[in-house]
This record gives structure tokens, C-alpha cells and sequence, in this order.
């Protein structure tokens, strides 16, 4: 039996967890609570010191740590790794991937297809967008959970505003990412930047699209592409949808481009999840963000597809296994993951019981139903939203179209019939 211990492992994870291959010779052991790991602001020295006295009491043999979760999920796997001698790879990688500037430096190096972008003075009396970048333009701390602080601008006076949220809020992040900087042998480009710094980079447009692939043994593997689609003119996803329904020569340059990158990044015995733009006006490719993990969020969808969670990936490189994926060995043609949001704050008046979801999931075959909020709760107080919106509920669907795909989703939303008050007077837009 081989024992696998998972940062932040969740009770909607832990089946899909338990229907991998081989998975009857594997016990999985929860790492620290997702609480514990996201709610605020989170203290680096003390969570892995609970962490390694876990781990120190455990009466057995620590065969795999592993996590699917951002910051600080990602830099503990290797931190504990090192200490405990399990696999997996460098802190170093995990940071160049998670410090979205840092990122972009190592992008410059091997690839041409990422954004102009540039570093903002938060200490500045009158900040100005960096040279060569321009309006319109995205803002972001150099890390941050689910686009949070995260603000599109269109001219000096958004540029300002934007700088003053973020300023306020970037230490809940930064502060514990300091002390993972604090770990490293920074470069010399890197050594004066810190972690409580900001990113402009110009504006990207066209499709969205994401790469999910692993390292083995140095050789970098693309196992998936999946379309991600926005609410219309907003920034926000509306659905992520596998498989791409995009060209094969464009798929093949995704393939491309995520491989150059990786190998420069340096990451081995790992998964990645690398999120693009592409234009089909001008055939032009482009870098968002590199995820230094596979997404969690994409698991139904390759078991609905592929017949196996995209988990299987990363507990096969932990415990130095091959690990390829089946392809079109699921039950449907195609997948998808809906963000069911609204664009407006409300307290929550109605929401279905357990009963109800699991009549709505019977009578519609190939959905799950994840509800977000409780009865009589904020949406502005759920957690990890991004600047936009606020999620309700995330809806999986499988089918044979993406027809068969958004007729599900209509009715499963139709069915949910959740109500939402608004705010009292005095606190809206608070």
C-alpha cells in the first residue's frame, strides 16, 4: 500500500482520487486543511511546521506528498519533498511559474509569445504604467489567488484606481510569498524585486484556451488542450471545455510553445497548466500565465473524455510511474465546466437542499452540481472570486455536442432556481 499525503485534499477531489487506476494499492492522506492553507492570510513558518509534524507522526512510509492548489500549496510540495525524500520538482521551478514577473523574464528567454509587459512603481506619488507598455492594459500582483486584484484599465485615471487596490491588499499574499523568496538563490534580475510587486502587461484578446501537460524524466508531454470561454464582453469564464475545438496546426503550436517554455522553467516529475490567448484574425499566440500544477478544476472533464481524472498524472510522477493518459476512453465525446456567477453583490435568499441537488443530477444525466454559496450568505464575503463577479455554483457537464453541453447547463440552472436579495441600504458596493 502505498501511502499519498495531499495538501488541501477536499471532499469533492478525494473520489476522483479513489477511482484512479491502481487506486485500490493507494491510501490517501489529507495534508493540512484547504481552510487552513487559502483563508487569509496565511503564515508559511507555522503551516509547514504542522505540516512536518504530521508527516514526523505518521506511523509509515511517506511514499508521495502532492497538491493541485496554487500558492502556497505548490511551493510546499517541494519544500517537503526535499525534507521527507519524496519526488517531485525544484522550488525554484514552482516560483518561476508562480512570481508572474519572474515568469515573464523566463518567457523572454526561450519564446516570443507573451505580451509586452513591465513592473509599477506601488511606492510611487503619481504611478505610471512601465515604458513601452500600453493602454489598454491588465494589473496584477506579481501573485494572487483566482484573478483577485486583478483589474483591466483603459486609461490613466482606471491606472490609479487600480494601483490603490492593490496596494492595499497585496501584503495577504505577498507577505507569505516573501518568505518562500527568502528560500532561493535569486538571480540577479530578480534579486531587488520582492514579492509585493506589481505586473502591467498590454492587453490580450482572441479565444482562450488552456495546455495541461507533465514532465517525466525531462521529457515535457501535452496531454490535453481545452477551450476556455468568457460570459460575453466580460472578463470572467463562463465555461472551460475539453476537448479544443480549435484547428490541429493550431493545436500543434500550443503543443510547441509549451514545451520551449517548460524546458526553460527547468521543471521535472511535474504537471503544468499554461493558459493562452489565440487570435484567428491574426494567427498570433500568446502567453497568459504558467500554472506549476495541473488543474484540479479540469478533472471531471478528462474522465468524462478520457476515462481517467487528470489526478492520475500527478500521482504517477510522484511515485515515479508513467504518466500517460488513455485517450477517448470515457463515457462522453466532450466535456465541460460552467461558472454559474452573477455580476452583481446579493445575499443569498433560496438555494436547493442535498436532496435536491442529487434529483436535479439524476434526471439530467452527465452533471454534477458544485454549490458555492449557503442560505443568507454575501456573495461579496465568499472567498477567492475574481474583481468581476461572484460564482454560485460550478455546473460539470458531459455529452456527445457542445449542444447536448449548454442544453445541460440551461436546465440545471433553470432547476437550481436560486434567488438573491440585495445588499441593505448603505452597504451596496461596499
Amino acid at each position: 500500500m502505498r501511502n499519498i499525503f495531499v495538501l488541501g485534499l477536499d471532499d469533492g477531489n478525494l473520489p476522483l482520487l479513489r477511482r484512479l487506476p491502481g487506486a485500490r494499492d493507494y491510501r490517501f492522506h489529507r495534508l493540512l486543511t484547504l481552510e487552513e492553507l487559502q483563508a487569509g492570510e496565511v503564515s508559511v513558518p507555522e503551516l509547514l511546521e504542522k505540516a512536518q509534524r504530521q508527516l514526523d507522526s505518521f506511523d509509515g512510509r511517506i511514499d508521495a506528498v502532492v497538491g493541485f492548489w496554487d500558492f502556497p500549496v505548490s511551493t510546499f510540495v517541494p519544500i517537503l519533498g526535499e525534507r521527507y525524500g519524496t519526488r517531485c520538482t525544484s522550488l525554484e521551478s514552482i516560483v518561476k511559474c508562480e512570481h508572474k514577473y519572474w515568469c515573464r523574464l523566463e518567457q523572454q528567454k526561450a519564446i516570443e509569445e507573451h505580451p509586452r509587459f513591465g513592473r509599477v512603481d506601488l511606492a510611487a506619488d503619481d504611478p505610471r504604467p512601465p515604458d513601452g507598455v500600453r493602454f489598454p492594459m491588465w494589473l496584477k500582483p506579481a501573485l494572487a489567488y483566482s484573478s483577485e486584484l486583478a483589474f483591466g484599465v483603459g486609461d490613466q485615471q482606471e491606472f490609479r484606481a487600480a494601483v490603490d487596490e492593490i496596494r492595499a491588499g497585496i501584503g495577504r499574499v505577498g507577505r507569505p510569498f516573501a518568505d518562500i523568496l527568502d528560500r532561493l538563490s535569486l538571480p540577479p534580475e530578480m534579486a531587488e524585486v520582492g514579492a509585493e510587486v506589481c505586473l502591467a502587461e498590454e492587453r490580450l484578446s482572441g479565444l482562450q484556451v488552456a495546455v495541461e501537460g507533465y514532465v517525466h524524466e525531462g521529457e515535457v508531454t501535452v496531454y490535453g488542450v481545452l477551450d476556455s470561454i468568457n460570459y460575453p464582453d466580460k472578463p470572467s469564464f463562463l465555461r472551460h471545455q475539453y476537448p479544443s475545438t480549435l484547428p490541429e496546426p493550431v493545436v500543434r503550436r500550443l503543443h510547441d510553445v509549451s514545451e520551449r517554455l517548460i524546458r526553460q522553467i527547468g521543471m521535472d516529475a511535474a504537471t503544468f497548466s499554461i493558459e493562452y490567448f489565440y487570435d484567428p484574425q491574426t494567427g498570433d499566440i500568446n502567453v497568459l500565465e504558467v500554472n506549476p500544477r495541473h488543474s484540479q478544476s479540469h478533472a471531471e472533464l478528462f474522465e468524462d473524455v478520457d476515462g481517467v481524472p487528470n489526478h492520475h498524472c500527478m500521482v504517477s510522477l510522484a511515485l515515479g510511474r508513467d504518466p500517460a493518459l488513455p485517450r477517448g476512453a470515457g463515457r462522453y465525446r466532450t466535456a465541460a465546466k460552467w461558472y454559474y456567477r452573477t455580476f452583481t453583490d446579493g445575499i443569498v435568499r433560496q438555494v436547493p437542499g442535498a436532496e435536491d441537488l442529487a434529483r436535479i443530477e439524476r434526471e439530467i444525466p452527465g452533471v454534477r452540481i458544485d454549490l458555492r454559496p449557503t442560505e443568507g450568505q454575501r456573495l461579496s464575503e465568499l472567498a477567492e472570486q475574481d474583481s468581476y463577479s461572484f460564482e454560485v455554483a460550478h455546473i460539470f457537464t458531459g455529452g456527445d455536442s457542445e449542444e447536448e453541453l449548454c442544453t445541460k447547463y440551461d436546465r440545471c440552472v433553470a432547476a437550481l432556481d436560486l434567488a438573491f436579495d440585495p445588499p441593505p441600504p448603505g452597504e451596496r458596493d461596499s
